[in-house]
């Protein structure tokens, strides 16, 4: 039986991969600070005689997991709001961290899983963002705290796996939403849906024209568990396939960026919305996944459905 350790396992995130692993059979322990994560996010996964949790700043002193076969870490703030609120911890999860993490890996001859993000290129330049691009990176911004602690946890994961040859996978995460994201969450899927519910008026950045690459959370799992299975080691752009660029004229069909073509309006079935809007002053990233197609899952709902699952899994909570 595989046995995993997900840092950060009450997060939005890694609450959805501890499940996804149960369900195949895993043995799972979470570590969470529960600076962002919250323990509610855990309770299915609780109720697994094979998930056990432990409240803990992976920055600090680990403290003994039994043996694994995986490292995955996922522990950082991830929204603006959160990593604003949480300079010097994104910083220190990013760094200590990932640092804590890779030796706990190496000390347990187990394979290691990077959660990073889109944001490593930055400001983008080139569209769609390709694994090989470098980015266009300011390293002083106020967003700098989340973008660079995931450049430098990308490069220190390279380095162990240069230098220890230690097993090592780096995913980059687009622009991903589903149930148990928060409300106050601050990123744009969310903020169109809760304003949508509301009968608020959507905050749009920009003139609307921009595109984004939305990804549902069940596919961006299901990313993560193939990619476990094949031998390769990243930087992987996850999100669902096809091959995505910046226009003007995107869609909002699976796989493809979606665009803000009107206003989003909340009925008592489901919420009509396109796509989401960058912070200002920044352009949109888009990911290609042409580098990773094996490895990366097709779309399993439509966008209706899965915008839904947002405003049922909020009305219950």
């Amino acid at each position: 039986m595989p046995r995993a350790l997900v840092t950060g396992g009450a997060g939005f995130l890694g609450s959805h991969l501890c499940d996804r692993l149960l369900a195949d059979g895993w043995a799972v322990i979470a570590f969470d600070s529960l600076i962002t994560g919250r323990r509610e996010n855990l309770r299915d996964a609780e109720r697994d005689p094979l998930f056990s949790f432990v409240e803990h700043d992976v920055t600090l002193e680990l403290p003994d997991p039994g043996p694994l076969d995986w490292v995955l870490h996922f522990a950082s703030p991830a929204s603006p709001p959160d990593y604003f609120d949480h300079p010097i911890e994104t910083l220190r999860v990013g760094a200590l961290g990932t640092m804590r993490a890779l030796d706990l890996a190496r000390e347990r001859d187990a394979g290691f899983l990077l959660a990073s993000t889109s944001e490593v290129y930055g400001d983008p330049a080139v569209h769609p963002q390709a694994e090989t691009y470098w980015g266009n990176v300011n390293p002083v911004g106020p967003r700098s705290v989340y973008d660079e602690s995931k450049r430098y946890a990308e490069a220190l994961t390279m380095a162990y796996m240069r230098t220890y040859g230690l097993r090592t996978k780096i995913v980059r995460i687009f622009n991903t939403f589903g149930p148990r994201m928060r409300k106050n969450d601050g990123r744009a899927v969310p903020n169109f849906i809760f304003q949508a519910l509301n009968g608020r008026p959507l905050t749009v950045h920009g003139d609307g024209s921009q595109t984004r690459s939305l990804c549902y959370v069940d596919d961006l799992i299901e990313g993560f568990r193939r990619f476990l299975d094949v031998d390769q080691a990243g930087p992987m752009n996850c999100r669902p396939t096809g091959r995505s660029s910046e226009s003007p004229h995107g869609t909002d069909r699976p796989g493809r960026p979606a665009m803000l073509t009107g206003s989003v309006q909340a009925s008592d079935r489901y919420i009509a919305t396109g796509s989401a809007i960058r912070a200002p002053k920044r352009n949109a990233t888009v990911g290609d996944v042409g580098a990773t197609r094996a490895s990366t899952p097709e779309p399993k709902t439509s966008s209706k459905s899965r915008l839904m699952s947002v405003r049922t899994f909020w009305a219950f909570t």
